[in-house]
């Protein structure tokens, strides 16, 4: 039986989290995980809950956070490489950047596990500036000499860690598009949407707009109040925006929004749900969010492959975004998204209005996603394609040896 050591930074709300959760769920028997994983950031929303419904134990390293901190770091690469050594894995299989340079690392120069690295996005542009960017991405490059495979989640990924970025050669990457379990987004629509419309107090003519995700400066939130602001100001409809998730970056969006006069507030049980924009801070029910709102947006700087938009095209919805990372290989632009550049703030604006405006094109956009991601972006196929990719690994590690 092959053993995977599945190396993640840290059980936050997300498509990473799900993926390897999804991962050491349901890969065939014959193949048996240890999942360790790190620390989350006293912001970040806790899915370790994820794990337990899913029957799944974690080995926790809590000195393995995201930020970077040398001394805490060593300590982590230290357990890192006792673990490696104790469970004696086949395969080591890392996901994002922490976890991807302390596994390999520990794994030493010439281990005898197959390793793996699956990048969920990357930080070589929009997080930090040009010297600390470069250094990085040196790192990254030495690391991948360390690979047997290196996994982009989109082709738009793999072109980026290819060609711009000069990871590694193109024949070491495979891609493997994230998986998720999406048959809950097309159950009991109907009654899920009436439970969001009446907690918010929605009437049947105003339409709800919401972007769901970490609010954080990547995820560039002014863009969309900018688009609210637009929408406003232009059009005669009755809209409420919904803001859900939480972060660093609060504090500047409630700023912008008061410099621009845009009303909000928070939930709960002094919520002036009048306001026009509300925030919800995290929440579990995406599923039941998906069915209340009408448009779904996302504003990001960059992006790997961004969950909110594959679970709104699973509940059917039309979203408007902006063209970064691996957006466009998660969406049918022009059948079930609206995109437009990350610094064309004018084409968003209008791409939203349009959506507000015209009924006729926000159904037609929102015709085609359940069949789309369903297809592209089952857990049935990642696990498939995984357990293949693992197979074909270890043979040929077996025929070296």
């Amino acid at each position: 039986m092959p053993r995977i050591l599945r190396i993640h930074n840290r059980l936050i709300v997300g498509g990473p989290t799900l993926n390897v959760l999804y991962l050491t769920k349901h890969l065939p028997q014959e193949f048996e995980t240890l999942l360790i994983v790190g620390e989350k950031e006293g912001h970040e929303k806790d899915a370790s809950f994820l794990a337990d419904q899913m029957g799944i134990k974690t080995m926790s390293i809590p000195d393995m956070g995201r930020s970077l901190h040398p001394y805490r770091d060593y300590k982590a690469y230290r357990q890192v490489k006792k673990i490696i050594k104790d469970f004696k894995p086949d395969i080591i299989h890392t996901h994002a950047a922490k976890p991807g340079a302390l596994g390999r690392l520990a794994a030493g120069p010439d281990s005898s596990p197959v390793i793996v690295h699956t990048y969920h996005g990357h930080v070589f542009h929009s997080y930090f500036g040009r010297n600390k960017t470069n250094i990085i991405i040196n790192i990254e490059r030495f690391l991948a000499k360390r690979t047997d495979a290196l996994i982009a989640i989109s082709i738009q990924q793999k072109k980026e860690l290819v060609e711009e970025y000069k990871i590694a050669p193109a024949d070491k990457f495979r891609i493997v598009p994230l998986g998720f379990e999406l048959d809950k987004f097309q159950e009991h629509q109907e009654q899920k949407r009436k439970k969001f419309r009446e907690e918010f107090k929605l009437g049947d003519d105003e339409i709800a707009i919401g972007i769901i995700g970490r609010l954080v400066p990547i995820k560039n939130h002014n863009l969309f109040l900018q688009g609210i602001d637009y929408v406003k100001k232009n059009s005669q409809k009755k809209i409420k925006a919904f803001i859900i998730g939480d972060g660093e970056s609060r504090k500047e969006i409630e700023e912008t929004a008061t410099k621009l006069g845009i009303s909000f507030t928070s939930t709960g049980k002094d919520s002036n749900l009048s306001a026009s924009i509300i925030f919800t801070s995290w929440r579990s029910d995406i599923d039941i969010i998906n069915a209340g709102l009408d448009i779904i947006a996302l504003t990001s700087l960059n992006e790997g492959t961004p969950v909110s938009l594959i679970e709104a095209q699973a509940a059917n919805k039309p979203i408007v975004s902006t063209r970064a990372g691996g957006i466009s290989d998660v969406v049918l632009e022009n059948e079930t998204a609206l995109l437009s550049d990350v610094n064309d703030s004018k084409t968003f604006q209008k791409n939203l209005f349009s959506l507000v405006e015209n009924d006729e094109i926000r159904f037609s956009l929102g015709k085609k996603g359940a069949n789309h991601v369903q297809r592209k972006f089952s857990v049935e196929r990642l696990v498939g394609e995984m357990a293949d990719l693992y197979t074909e690994l270890l043979a040929k590690k077996f025929q070296k040896k």
